[in-house]
């Protein structure tokens, strides 16, 4: 089979969670043999990760030539809200668009079961295919000699406790709880991965960032070997993210074997539990937790945390980004007859 993976504006989006996922499904795919072509007229089947304008021209147009359509749900109305100024005004609009664009295909992709039950929530009647973004496993290890190298690079200590997340600096990821958990627990090191433009995300987290206290770091956007030097010479990875359709930092975590805490969130449920993450409902929680687990006060849980990731390899992702596109074909000709 022949697949066409299309997004608008890749070199833009490359830094975001939808960016990402499109290098894993990429991967996912060529490990399990499928053929990436580079353009939709040579393909079987085309799958398209972006709902932009020109996005949705290219779904009308490949439903009115009939060629078998994929179309991947990263989006929803509750992801978009808590974003940036004016996405709660717009948030209506928003989700009216993105079902829009996601029911032009013929089959639709969304990362956890958690989104599939909100966009049948939205109405869809769409034939939709939960299937995790993936996690190369071979790829994410812990290595002592980046985590020291890392501990250098920002000024912490051998004996620093560090605590990090990764994210856009918006309230929907919780920036400025993470903020208010630094600031109640001065013995440890923080420290926060992801940029925004703070002129767009609202006074609260504005004020947040730029009232930190000081032992927490920003460190802006880094590349993927420098995050993962930060995991491996961090003590705790702690996401207050309120909202989130899978999480690919959350698997990544995992799979460095770094302790989780994470907000106790919808999405979650059915994969994570607190036998294999820290969970927390509240500031109070988060707060309690860290310092539990950064002073060994609470059993270890990464050896289970990684085994939840293992039932999320590549490897699994491609087969079931197969059959996504199998059925998708199946429909097509169903409606051409």
């Amino acid at each position: 089979m022949k697949v066409y993976i299309y997004s608008e504006l890749q070199k833009k989006i490359a830094k975001s969670g939808v960016g990402r996922a499109i290098y894993h499904q990429k991967k996912a795919l060529s490990d399990c043999g499928v053929t990436l072509v580079d353009s939709a007229e040579e393909a079987d089947v085309v799958h398209i990760n972006t709902v932009l304008p020109n996005s949705y021209r290219l779904a009308k147009k490949l439903r009115k030539a009939g060629k078998p359509l994929v179309y991947h749900a990263h989006s929803t109305k509750e992801d978009f809200r808590n974003s940036y100024i004016g996405s709660n005004i717009v948030a209506g609009l928003f989700k009216r668009w993105i079902m829009s664009c996601y029911t032009k295909g013929d089959v639709i992709i969304t990362p956890s079961e958690y989104s599939k039950g909100l966009l049948k929530g939205y109405g869809i009647k769409k034939d939709i295919f939960a299937i995790s973004n993936g996690i190369d496993l071979e790829d994410y290890q812990r290595d002592e000699k980046s985590g020291r190298e890392f501990r250098k690079k920002y000024g912490f200590s051998d004996e620093d406790k560090i605590v990090m997340s990764v994210g856009l600096l918006i309230k929907r990821k919780g920036v400025h709880d993470f903020v208010e958990i630094a600031r109640r627990l001065p013995q440890y090191k923080f420290i926060w991965f992801g940029s925004a433009n703070l002129k767009l995300v609202g006074r609260e987290v504005r004020n947040a960032v730029k009232n930190a206290p000081k032992n927490l770091t920003f460190a802006g956007y880094v590349d993927k070997p420098a995050l993962q030097a930060a995991f491996s010479g961090s003590d705790l990875f702690l996401f207050p993210t309120y909202e989130e359709n899978e999480g690919i930092v959350v698997l990544e975590a995992l799979a460095m074997k770094i302790p989780v805490l994470l907000r106790n969130i919808p999405v979650y449920n059915g994969w994570i539990s607190s036998e294999s993450a820290y969970l927390a409902n509240d500031t109070d929680d988060f707060v309690r937790l860290t310092e539990a687990i950064l002073e060994e006060r609470v059993p270890s849980l990464v050896e289970n945390g990684y085994e939840v990731v293992r039932s999320r390899s590549f490897a699994r992702t491609g087969r079931q980004l197969a059959e996504a596109y199998e059925r998708a074909v199946q429909i097509c000709k169903g409606q051409a007859k």
